[in-house]
Order: C-alpha cells, then structure tokens, then sequence
C-alpha cells in the first residue's frame, strides 16, 4: 500500500507544478514498470515476457487506469485523488460480484449505501470541492484498474502478465503522446518523478503485492487496499503541505466505512 501511495504523491509531486506533462508521464512510467518487470522475468524465467500472457482487454483496462490517474490528477490533492480512485476500484468489483450472481446481505447493501452517499457528499458543490472532471477521470481510473485486477488474477504467473501487459500498453500510449504533442512538457525532475512511479512505485509495488496476496483472501486483500487513501493524505500533508479538510475527512470515514462493512459481510459466509 505504501508503493501505491507513493504513485499518487509522485503524481502530484510532478503534475502540480507542471515538471511533465501527463501523457508524458503516463509514458514514461508505463516504460518504466515495463522494463523493470520485463528484467524480472528475463532474470527469474530466462526469456522475454509472452504475447500469450497478455488480453486486449487487460492491456484496455490498465492503459485507462493509468491514462486516467496521470490526468486526473492534474487538479486534485493527493488524499482525494486516492479515495476517488479506491472507491472507483471498490465499487466496480463489487459490482462486478453482483453480476456474477454474489448477492449481498441488508447490512452489506447498507454499508454499500454509505459508502455511495461517502462519494456524493465528496463531489457535492462547495468550496473545498474537487474538481469535476478531473474526479470524473479519476473515477474512471479505479474503475479501470479494478476490471484489471479481476482479469489479472486469472493469470498463472503475475509478474510476466503484468510484464507483458505492460509492454503491450507501450504502442497506444506513445500514440497518445504523439496526439498531444502540442503540450508536451518534461523537465529532468518531472522525468525523475516518472521513472520513480515507474520503476519503483508501479514495478516493484505489483511485484510486492502479488507476493503479498497469495497468503490473503479476496476479502482481506479488498480491505487491506482500503489504507490506501489515509496514507496517501497523510503523505500530501507531509510532502506536499496539502490541507486535511473536513469534508475530505467526512467522506473518508463513509466511503471507507461502508465498504469495510459490505468486506466484512462478505467473508462471513466463507468463514462459516
């Protein structure tokens, strides 16, 4: 969780100040997690990543997810970027459990309910409001990256399906570079920060994750990713002097709150 954390406060740490722009960085750090987990594979496997190990639409899924999050948070503070992101990856699997047929029970559908509500009162006009579209793009984010985690975990070895997708997600992004070349900015820090999210952040995070899930349930490794969002505003108070406010801190406590329940309520009939 500190990995991913660490994506959204290099994120801000280059965008805010325009060190890069975000297609640039979106690049960039895509080419980065790719070479570093393409070395991984080179290095544990002995050959380069497989085509067979990566789907259209995972490689769809991740280049939304990271596409989106580069310029989502263009205008939006560390803390609420990573709840917008986390809800939009929370919500959109649990959706995807009730299509498959999971059905929830009363106390689960109220902890959904909450954390809807979580959400609302986030985007409500106001002052300390976010930004509109870019909370839309962030949203849009989690979404995406949470259709990623579901087509990711049918994989036998994550760390060349994660290579290989990565790779895959090369060519369009450099496309979409090449479209917005008009504002194409990438100052030698703003190219620092990308590689770290890159390399070390993306990379290594997914590398620690995927290791760290095996030995967790769905459930548990759905609520684990709920301490996301409060380290990541802890971290932009500390790093980049952004402010707690209050509506942030209420929204936190719904969203979280309801969906720890909906996670709770989910792994009591598999505990049984």
């Amino acid at each position: 969780m500190l990995c991913f954390a660490a994506n959204s406060l290099l994120c801000r740490l280059a965008l805010a100040p325009k060190l890069i722009d975000p297609a640039t960085f979106t690049s960039v750090r895509i080419l980065s997690a790719a070479a570093l987990l393409t070395a991984c594979v080179l290095v544990g496997r002995g050959h380069l990543p497989r085509r067979t190990h990566a789907s259209a639409r995972s490689i769809a899924a991740l280049l939304g997810y990271m596409a989106f999050f580069s310029f989502g948070y263009t205008r939006l503070s560390a803390g609420t970027g990573a709840l917008l992101l986390i809800g939009g990856v929370q919500l959109t699997m649990l959706y995807v459990a009730w299509r498959e047929g999971e059905r929830f029970s009363p106390l689960a559908w109220l902890g959904l309910g909450l954390a809807l509500l979580g959400v609302l009162y986030l985007l409500l006009p106001g002052v300390s409001a976010p930004d509109p579209l870019s909370a839309a793009l962030m949203a849009i984010s989690g979404a995406c990256f949470g259709l990623f985690s579901l087509l990711a975990r049918r994989g036998s070895d994550p760390v060349e399906v994660n290579a290989s997708n990565m790779l895959w997600c090369l060519p369009p992004v450099v496309l979409v570079n090449l479209f917005l070349l008009g504002t194409f900015i990438a100052t030698p820090a703003g190219l620092a920060l990308a590689i770290a999210s890159g390399a070390l952040a993306t990379g290594f995070g997914y590398i620690v994750w995927y290791l760290a899930v095996r030995s967790l349930t769905a459930g548990q490794a759905a609520t684990v990713q709920l301490s996301m969002p409060a380290v990541t505003a802890l971290g932009g108070v500390v790093f980049l002097a952004e402010p707690l406010s209050l509506r942030l801190l209420i929204a936190s406590a719904a969203m979280i709150g309801g969906i720890a329940i909906v996670m709770v309520q989910r792994a009591k009939p598999s505990a049984a």
